[in-house]
């Protein structure tokens, strides 16, 4: 299994980021995919996720409303669009899935939120 994020930086308050997670190793069609988050000091989150084929999503309630999760099973993608992006949105994204009765993480993408 591997997981890569892209797509993190530095924006603005009030601004967006999309991040993407190109997966591998795995039939991903097959499995559900989530978003989690660890900011300095702070144990990490979970922030979202998607069934397998899309049909299903959940996330949670810092972020309803102003992020999206997606994917694109022809692709190997999980996406994460973010909008109207807090400082406290400030964090190391992951994507995850669990597989095999083993958690598998990305190497995550920096997400800054700062003026």
């Amino acid at each position: 299994v591997q997981l890569v994020e892209s797509g993190g930086g530095l924006v603005q308050p009030g601004g967006s980021l999309r991040l993407s997670c190109a997966a591998s190793g795995f039939t991903f069609s097959r499995y559900g995919m989530s978003w989690y988050r660890q900011a300095p000091g702070k144990e990490r989150e979970s922030v979202a996720g998607i069934a397998s084929e899309g049909s299903f999503t959940n996330y949670a309630d810092s972020v309803k409303g102003r992020f999206t999760v997606s994917r694109d099973n022809a692709q190997n993608t999980v996406y994460l669009q973010m909008n109207k992006l807090k400082p406290e949105d400030t964090a190391v994204y992951y994507c995850s899935i669990y597989y095999y009765s083993t958690r598998y993480w990305g190497q995550g993408t920096q997400v800054t939120v700062s003026s």
